[in-house]
């Protein structure tokens, strides 16, 4: 059975929505225990090193994630550097308005996770005719649009898809075969 922790940041409230909308995406997929934790609630050893895959969450916090999210890895994952090699991960982030930094959010929290060996991914996969997560899932204030809720709910499910192919080793879970000839929606 695959591990996945949905680790998030949030103040206003916003970004622990997303988190509970990726880990209704990943509890979609056969086989996967998924936690929502929150940074204030976090240890390294229940947060990181029990998972298979991780969903990392952040407010966009003047175009970065938050210093909480920064120092939980500087400060308490640390000492296991180079214990995680291997997991897979992926991001989210919430701004106060677009092009608040979002995406950028998404990039460093995926390089912390690829710092620290994770295999990171983002979606190529279309979930409305303009709404994607090539970077991660992202929403302006509270994630309300359906298609930003669908963004979060397909990174959660991508990632156990990917836990499942990768770390249980079940082929089937892969996403070109759960729906082979997938295509951009209209």
């Amino acid at each position: 059975m695959g591990r996945i922790v949905v680790l998030f940041d949030s103040l206003s409230g916003n970004t622990e929505k997303m988190a509970r909308l990726v880990a209704e995406g990943a509890s979609s997929v056969p086989g996967m225990e998924v936690r929502v934790v929150g940074i204030s609630e976090a240890g390294a050893a229940d947060a990181v090193m029990a998972c298979d895959g991780i969903a990392m969450g952040s407010p966009t916090n003047l175009g970065v994630m938050s210093w909480r999210m920064k120092r939980f890895w500087d400060e308490q994952m640390e000492p296991h550097w180079l214990k995680i090699d291997g997991k897979i991960g992926c991001a989210f982030s919430s701004a106060g308005a677009w092009g608040g930094g979002s995406e950028i959010t998404c990039q460093a929290l995926n390089t912390v996770l690829m710092n620290f060996g994770f295999l990171t991914f983002g979606l190529t996969d279309y979930v409305s005719k303009t709404t994607s997560a090539h970077y991660g899932a992202i929403a302006v204030r509270e994630p309300r649009e359906e298609p930003v809720k669908d963004a979060c709910r397909k990174l959660g499910e991508r990632l156990a898809e990917w836990v499942g192919a990768y770390i249980d080793g079940r082929r089937e879970m892969h996403p070109l075969v759960r729906e082979p000839g997938r295509k951009r929606p209209e």
